[in-house]
């Protein structure tokens, strides 16, 4: 074992032997102890409080460093030793309260509670169960209480979850801001509003961020105090299952992004010394403790932290129905160093060895392996920026069993665009590079830019593109300036060329698709607690006349070209043309032909196209027409007809025009069985399919 890191770097399949073994030790163990993963990933059915067959409540905690444990609140008049806990085996805590005489519960809901728990150094402390199923705050607390959670007509689906896509893509979401109003916004609104318009737009799934419950709103929801706790800032647990009912009507998926990786330091409403030690749900000392973040780091070797982990998933599958999750801060979980400090260069060695977590590796392989047994089309994707091998391979390949990863080095790519160079000067090679460069057989969910860049201290694609022009020239009463036709065409040819090359899945942040101005900055002490930042203004969209609505309408018209032709689900693309010197970029993927020009002033006629196959092709998607803010060049009854002329690797080829993007726009194409069309240089982008 001494050698393992000189063993590792030289034959790094016997790590995934390894990992691979540990991880069918774990399910032995909950076969032998559990018989099976069915009724432990089950446990919110019998931890927290649960109402009996009797009408009695059952409340049980784990709390292994406590003395003493009572339950208070308004059913007793918050006395604090009228009913004490009984202690039973490996740290567990139980409580039985029967039912009133008329068989009511003795806690009614909507009641208040605190566990009391007393520690070995006599202290008395208040806490919220671990498995509280609701939490709420008055306007004059910053803690959050637990809050009974049992009507007596629980929501009733209406609607049977939505099977998987062929296709995935993705709508990231924030309920909070899903507004124009400078306040937090409601599942309801999020319901009626927001998606009807993810539907018009062609994505078929939803990512919900910020749901799982977090005390401090400017964290983004990446500091959770209550795991099973749906937001109560948002509307109550019965407005979030509508919500996602009503998604499921129209055809929607919905993800949670889910936070396993660490846990608010909250200690009065969070899980932090919950029974009065350092531990509990965590290591103890630095390595329970995530340096950058500030946040607790889970003790994945711990049986109860297993059970309360794997238990949180199925609990939002079940209680919610939920289609899967994005899980947040994996890198974070692979490595004992958290990825802080790391530049991955792809070397085996910074994959393998004694630097690799193998706790929670096999605590996220053990986490797919229940989620799909359980649920065949459940959805599961890493937000991993290491590149960590086999993080999307299936688990008998000694794989983590994640179906997708996020290609996140592509948002930091084009950003470095444009921020650090000229138009002339992109490197073509490096763009396409950037956006092909990931493992084979491992899916990716790839974006042009996240929440990440939306964030302030960062600017979205369209801020770095057209800064402040957007607030005086997006109207199309007065002419385009430079500026804005530049951004405008290299928004549209940026998003395109992502979608089609960079993975097997598409990702967009709420309102970055019509080039939302301005950043996203949550109310905090540092801007007087101001919701100016913290909304989406939608009303952009609704108001004719703004430039905003012809980039919504290129990104809807993206989408639904997407869905008819599928390139999303296609093998990788073949790579016709990555012109240094033109500054053009050729592409097939699902039959469809993509031709990038992104030359800033120059056009070009009879450019020759290679195609695999030979016939007649038109164009399906042009991002130079007049309704996406194009300068419409391009004759869309034109058919292009293939010739039997060898090029570029291809037995067929075309001759096509393109025309530059500066004070202009960049065609994008998406044509069917027809030959090539028009491009243009620098900002035009074509997709064709024969």
């Amino acid at each position: 074992f001494g050698t393992w890191g000189i063993f590792e770097e030289q034959n790094p399949y016997c790590f995934f032997e390894r990992r691979y073994g540990l991880f069918q030790k774990q399910l032995h163990l909950l076969e032998e102890v559990e018989n099976g993963f069915d009724q432990f990933t089950r446990s919110y059915q019998t931890f927290g409080v649960n109402r009996q067959a009797s009408g009695g409540l059952l409340f049980k905690e784990w709390a292994p460093g406590a003395e003493a444990l009572f339950l208070t609140g308004d059913f007793n008049g918050w006395d604090n030793f009228s009913h004490p806990y009984t202690k039973k085996e490996f740290g567990k805590w139980e409580l039985y309260l029967p039912p009133q005489e008329d068989r009511s519960p003795a806690v009614p809901h909507l009641s208040k509670l605190k566990v009391v728990v007393h520690t070995k150094n006599r202290e008395r402390l208040y806490r919220n169960s671990p498995w509280a199923k609701y939490v709420t705050k008055n306007d004059t607390s910053v803690v959050y209480d637990w809050v009974h959670w049992d009507p007596l007509q629980p929501y009733l689906f209406a609607r049977p979850s939505s099977s998987k896509p062929r296709s995935l893509r993705i709508y990231e979401s924030h309920v909070g801001i899903a507004s124009p109003e400078g306040k937090i916004a409601s599942y309801t609104n999020f319901t009626v509003n927001v998606l009807p318009r993810i539907k018009d737009l062609g994505y078929n799934c939803i990512q919900l961020m910020a749901v799982m419950e977090h005390a401090y709103y400017a964290s983004f929801g990446y500091q959770v105090t209550s795991f099973f706790a749906a937001s109560s800032r948002y509307g109550t647990p019965d407005e979030l299952k509508k919500l996602i009912d009503e998604a499921h009507r129209l055809g929607i998926l919905v993800l949670l992004d889910v936070v396993h990786s660490h846990a608010s330091k909250n200690t009065e409403d969070g899980l932090s010394r919950f029974d009065g030690t350092d531990s509990c749900f965590f290591h103890e000392g630095p390595r329970g403790e995530h340096s950058l973040w500030g946040s607790r780091l889970f003790n994945y070797s711990s049986w109860e932290v297993r059970r309360f982990l794997l238990s949180n998933l199925r609990w939002w599958m079940e209680e919610y129905r939920f289609d899967g999750f994005r899980f947040d801060g994996v890198t974070s979980m692979l490595y004992h160093h958290h990825g802080v400090g790391m530049s991955f260069s792809g070397d085996y060695s910074e994959y393998f060895g004694l630097h690799v977590d193998e706790e929670s590796v096999v605590y996220l392989m053990v986490a797919n392996h229940i989620l799909h047994s359980l649920y065949p089309d459940c959805i599961t994707i890493a937000e991993d920026v290491s590149g960590m091998p086999g993080l999307c391979r299936r688990l008998a390949e000694g794989g983590c069993g994640f179906d997708y990863r996020l290609a996140m080095a592509i948002p930091d790519k084009w950003i470095q665009i444009l921020k650090e160079y000229k138009d002339e000067d992109w490197n073509i090679g490096n763009i396409v590079y950037t956006l092909t460069n990931r493992r084979y057989g491992e899916k990716c969910i790839s974006y042009a830019e996240s929440h990440d860049q939306a964030l302030v201290g960062d600017k979205t694609l369209a801020f770095w593109l057209m800064d402040k022009e957007m607030y005086t020239n997006m109207s199309t009463f007065i002419p385009m300036t430079a500026v804005i036709d530049r951004g405008i065409q290299l928004h549209k040819m940026i998003r395109l060329l992502t979608h089609g090359l960079g993975g097997e899945g598409y990702l967009n942040f709420m309102g970055n698709e019509f080039g939302h101005p301005e950043w996203l900055d949550f109310p905090r002490k540092g801007n007087n607690e101001s919701y100016h930042y913290a909304r989406r203004q939608y009303n952009l969209v609704d108001t004719d006349h703004l430039r905003y609505r012809q980039l919504y309408a290129f990104d809807r018209e993206m989408n639904h070209t997407e869905d008819k032709y599928g390139w999303l689900a296609s093998p990788p693309a073949y790579i016709t043309a990555k012109h240094e010197g033109d500054k053009v970029i050729i592409f097939e993927r699902a039959s469809v032909v993509f031709i990038f020009n992104f030359h800033p002033s120059q056009s070009y006629s009879s450019y020759r196209v290679a195609v695999e196959m030979p016939g007649k092709y038109k164009i399906k998607l042009d991002s130079d027409a007049v309704q996406y803010g194009g300068h419409g060049r391009l004759d869309h009854s034109t058919e292009f007809f293939t010739e039997a002329v060898p090029f570029n690797g291809r037995p067929h080829s075309m001759l096509v025009s393109t025309v530059q993007y500066t004070f202009a726009t960049a065609p994008a194409l998406a044509v069917r069985f027809t030959h090539p069309v028009q491009r243009p240089p620098q900002q035009p982008t074509l997709a064709m399919r024969p």
